[in-house]
């Protein structure tokens, strides 16, 4: 597929999510660089906002296979990734597949399951395959993990592990909708909910060109540098304890990619970097007890970088 293409393809995806989705382009169009940078996607936010419902309806929209878990404090990891059974006909184990074997997989408030449960999806969002009883399955292509969760100060959550945090490529929040848009949502669900009758905009194969495509865009070395020099100054920020991983780098070389095919372009430009610098940042960083105690977050850091970080062509500022 050619890059021309990739623009016209993502356009429609867009506008078939958005008559489910209200008023949240910007989030949708997030949602879709993750899915065409093959990257697993963290959705954050207060119940209630359409968490679940954008996740169904990209699933939808490009023709996937979809499968929902509904975390709970008691899910067993084999709950996730299937289980051997003895068939007493045939005298042998068969493997029944859990939902984890699907193209677009669906962690509902995957902060309500246990850290062991969780550490379940580490192998299947990192190497495309899960392990059971010794005997390795693969995945289907493609396979993206979307994991709601709600904000850690509600009761009876459970926080995500480090290493889990950085297999999220990129991690979004969605917002409570402005008063004209939550009124068209209430006037779409009068007499049944758009999901019901959207249809397929784009075919899997379809989406499998486009991931590759993208690989295309050309990256200059100014924005490379620019791109390890943000991740690395993650690590040296005096509010920070933990900086970003080189897979943190990698996320951000591969959205950047993603966002300027969208938006028709075969390059990657500076402000693509800073518009994503955040949600593939942010929450790979861990801060320090000190900078937790003053209230600063990771997205606090990641726009502090932003500010001091010299941009890839631009003018320093003149000196007064």
């Amino acid at each position: 597929m050619e890059l021309s293409q990739v623009q016209q393809e993502a356009a429609k995806i867009v506008s078939n999510i958005e008559q489910v989705i209200v008023g949240k382009r910007h989030v949708v169009e997030l949602t879709l660089v993750a899915l065409l940078s093959q990257g697993h996607l963290l959705i954050e936010d207060v119940p209630g906002v359409g968490k679940t419902m954008l996740a169904r309806a990209l699933a939808r929209s490009v023709g996937c296979t979809f499968k929902r878990v509904q975390f709970t404090p008691d899910l067993l990891p084999t709950d996730v990734t299937g289980v051997s059974i003895y068939n007493q006909k045939t005298q042998e184990f068969e493997f029944r597949p859990g939902p984890v074997m699907a193209n677009i997989v669906l962690s509902d408030e995957i902060n309500r399951a246990t850290p062991k449960t969780q550490s379940a999806l580490l192998e299947a969002m990192e190497e495309r395959q899960v392990t059971v009883d010794g005997v390795t399955y693969p995945l289907p292509v493609p396979f993206v993990v979307m994991a709601t969760q709600n904000p850690i100060e509600y009761e009876g959550t459970f926080p995500l592990p480090e290493a889990q945090l950085d297999r999220f490529m990129l991690r979004i929040s969605l917002g409570y909708p402005s008063t004209t848009d939550e009124i068209e949502i209430i006037k779409r669900q009068q007499f049944q909910h758009p999901i019901q009758e959207l249809g397929e905009a784009v075919p899997l194969e379809s989406l499998a060109a486009m991931q590759q495509a993208i690989r295309s865009v050309l990256v200059a070395d100014e924005i490379q540098l620019y791109i390890t020099a943000l991740v690395k100054a993650s690590r040296e920020h005096e509010s920070v304890y933990l900086g970003a991983s080189p897979r943190g780098s990698l996320g951000l070389y591969r959205t950047c990619q993603a966002r300027a095919a969208i938006q028709g372009r075969d390059y990657v430009i500076p402000d693509d970097v800073k518009s994503l610098a955040v949600p593939v940042l942010a929450h790979r960083i861990i801060i320090s007890p000190a900078a937790r105690i003053r209230s600063v977050t990771g997205k606090n850091v990641v726009d502090d970088l932003l500010r001091t970080v010299p941009v890839p062509g631009a003018r320093p500022a003149a000196k007064k």
